[in-house]
């Protein structure tokens, strides 16, 4: 029984795990890496996931770093199935057309700057004739049934608790007469979170697959991270400004739609415009109504009192590119829902162009911010941002609210993890930066003894069988080349740790111009000696880079 590691490792994005037993292969989720030219460019390389041999992929959920290779993989051959419930085959239905659409239209981009270069044009990664034709493969499981996939396979997809639909999958292996049993966390969600269950309790397995994408943080409680969006609408509100919403479409939307809906019944703020400007928010909230079924207790007590909390009178929908830019022509105060939540795309753009240097207006980031996006340049400090090729200043209030993360944080993940009653659980912890992996490893060994690691990018292992060892296996040649290139810092964490450094500085300067910190600092020699310490450091690597 063999595993190779394709994607979410010591990174956020691309989630895809090939899993070997015998003549059957079969992928755990098959996702679209995202955050910058240099990690995008393992999209273009399918050939690693042999999808003409694959019999099935076992798809944890709909979001793009996790289902957004997929028509990549039919294109390149693959013809098996693609198991996942209900609710994840509508919303990839849209979401999967809407990511080739952004392809097509980016490679037709690009392909404009290199016919005016005499360059060679491009393909772009897939089209919506791929995803169309990929819809045709997949498969609805219901939540909690065990089915066979292969001989002597079993898997049960569980609630995970993260968007509508996702979940945790269970893999049942019989092999040399033994049963062992895996399990692939997807994304685990929050607890108590708006809309959804929470995550199912898994309490048995011999191997698991952990997410870690907030192993190193955790979030302000709901009720402070309401309060806080709260005060924000309504010092908006006496400024008469806006305040922007940049939004993932799936369950970030709909989760502030139910929380707007929330301060609304208990008249905390007047009615409002609330501009939805996403076409692809506006059909997945309408399947978020379809697939009532997932939703927790809280919300279906709502529905059976006679009220939907998807519905608000003060909604404006946006479908259309003129009602999109009527927005902006609007002078009374509101609050636009815009994508994508990473900034880095649609219409969401054209409104942090018009309002990103007003002092007025407010910037609410909710979501994960990947490194190399847009959202992650705003939040580490930017002065200014390029858009549309124009430079913006960057003036406007700018907030960042943890609770509304659909992702369990450091305190979560621990208590998920704490129900598993085996001693000798293996531990693989994915999906998180490389930093945060590898502090989270450490922490889940020194708190429960597990046998824990952090797998690279390409790296293989048997995971039992006679050939089992338990160690990671060598790189085939030319996928080793890749990895190596893959470790060597690039110019995108040379500045990162710049940006960082600066900003750590800036912090310490604000806390020494309060009068009482810098007496503490003169008194404290131990302090102060670091400061002189960490001062010759910096000289030390500016003269050897002059």
């Amino acid at each position: 029984m063999r595993v190779e590691f394709l994607g979410a490792t010591r990174t956020v994005t691309g989630s895809a795990f090939l899993l070997e037993k015998g003549p059957l292969k079969w992928l755990v989720d098959c996702g679209m890496f995202q955050g910058g030219k240099e990690v995008e460019r393992r999209n273009r390389n399918i050939r690693s996931y042999r999808p003409e041999e694959l019999d099935v992929v076992l798809l944890t959920h709909a979001h793009i770093d996790h289902s957004g290779l997929i028509p990549k993989l039919v294109r390149g051959g693959f013809r098996g199935k693609v198991l996942c419930t209900q609710a994840t085959f509508d919303l990839c239905d849209i979401m999967l057309r809407d990511s080739a659409h952004i392809q097509e239209m980016e490679a037709e981009w690009q392909n404009r700057k290199k016919r005016r270069s005499a360059k060679e044009a491009g393909e772009p990664l897939y089209t919506v004739k791929d995803a169309e034709e990929s819809l045709r493969y997949f498969q609805a499981v219901r939540y909690d049934e065990i089915l066979p996939v292969g001989e002597g396979v079993r898997v049960r997809f569980r609630d995970a608790g993260h968007i509508l639909g996702s979940a945790i999958i269970e893999v049942w292996i019989e092999e040399n007469g033994e049963e062992k049993k895996l399990v692939f966390s997807g994304d685990l969600g929050n607890t108590h979170q708006p809309i959804v269950r929470d995550p199912s309790t898994i309490e048995e397995a011999d191997i698991l697959w952990l997410e870690s994408t907030y192993g190193n943080r955790l979030h302000k409680s709901r009720e402070e991270t309401d309060q806080e969006l709260l005060q924000i609408i309504q010092d908006a509100i006496d400024h008469q400004s806006k305040v922007i919403i940049p939004a993932f479409a799936v369950e970030r939307t709909q989760e502030v739609i139910y929380t707007l809906g929330g301060f609304i019944r208990k008249k905390l703020i007047p009615q409002i415009p609330v501009y939805i400007d996403s076409p692809l928010a506006i059909s997945a909230t309408e399947i978020f109504k379809k697939n009532s079924d997932c939703f927790d207790q809280e919300t279906r007590n709502i529905l059976l009192g006679g009220e939907n909390p998807l519905e608000l009178p003060q909604i404006v929908y946006a479908r259309t590119t003129e009602e999109s830019k009527a927005i902006n022509e609007d002078s009374r105060s509101g609050i636009i829902v815009s994508a994508s939540g990473m900034l880095d795309a649609g219409r969401i753009q054209h409104h942090l162009k018009h309002h990103l240097w007003r002092p007025e207006s407010h910037i609410v980031i909710i979501g994960y911010q990947a490194e190399g996006t847009l959202g992650r340049r705003i939040i580490e400090g930017a002065k200014t941002v390029r858009l549309f090729g124009e430079e913006i200043a960057v003036q406007a209030q700018i907030h960042t609210l943890g609770g509304f993360s659909a992702h369990a944080d450091q305190k979560g993940l621990l208590e998920w993890l704490s129900h598993f009653r085996n001693p000798h659980l293996e531990v693989f912890v994915i999906h998180g930066g490389e930093k945060v992996s590898l502090e989270f490893a450490q922490l889940v060994r020194d708190r429960f003894h597990f046998r824990t690691s952090v797998p690279q990018w390409g790296e293989q292992r048997v995971l039992f069988g006679p050939e089992a060892t338990g160690a990671a296996e060598p790189f085939e040649p030319e996928r080793k080349e890749e990895v190596e290139e893959e470790r060597q810092p690039s110019s995108e964490v040379v500045s990162h740790l710049l940006r960082e450094l600066d900003r750590s500085f800036k912090k310490l300067r604000r806390k020494l111009r309060r009068g009482r910190i810098k007496e503490k600092l003169v008194r404290d020699l131990e302090q102060l000696k670091g400061l002189e310490e960490i001062q010759e450091k910096i000289e030390e690597i500016e003269s050897k880079l002059e």
